[in-house]
């Protein structure tokens, strides 16, 4: 149950992410959502394999503060396909996640389903700078949970890398695509 729960604030710090378009709101998506990839990997690797996520993700919450555009803005104009995207991913993600695959580990396969469906056609569907790191941070900590998945213990190591590529996602340089 606790694993569940942990997989639902995953999904909904991604969907304040799809939804919002301001550094407070970017980065209250960020932690919720590494928060709760954090707390699934916790419960099957440890520790410090969670910790080293959640250290990573931190950071990139920090940045995130310091640099998009002010405010909230949260469900801007124009957002109601934002919206539907978040309710079906969810959906779609939760149907995969408890009944079409079986064993364990269904929270954190909805987890990453949810983080990487949703990341991705975030990073797809915008050209905001703090945007695009956010979602790309999210996408490395969620790819990195998968790790513990395998059968093979693969040590710190895929977290630690996850998490330095979420804390140094927000220094990238980003440039505007030329007008025609």
């Amino acid at each position: 149950m606790f694993e569940a729960g942990a997989a639902l604030v995953a999904w909904l710090g991604m969907s304040l992410i799809v939804l919002a378009d301001g550094r407070r709101s970017l980065a209250l998506g960020a932690a919720l959502a590494t928060t709760g990839v954090a707390l699934v990997v916790f419960q099957g690797a440890g520790l410090i394999d969670a910790g080293a996520l959640a250290l990573g993700g931190a950071v990139m919450v920090v940045r995130r503060l310091t640099d998009g555009p002010v405010g909230w803005q949260l469900m801007p104009p124009g957002s109601t396909p934002r919206l539907v995207l978040c309710i079906a991913a969810g959906l779609l993600a939760l149907w995969i996640a408890f009944s079409v695959t079986t064993g364990a580990g269904a929270a954190l396969r909805f987890a990453v389903m949810t983080v990487v469906g949703l990341g991705g056609a975030r990073v797809l569907s915008s050209d905001e700078r703090s945007v695009l790191l956010t979602s790309v941070g999210l996408l490395a900590l969620a790819i990195a949970a998968m790790a513990g998945m395998g059968d093979a213990w693969q040590g710190p190591w895929p977290y630690v890398a996850a998490a330095l590529v979420a804390t140094g996602a927000g220094w990238l340089p980003v440039r505007a695509p030329n007008a025609a």
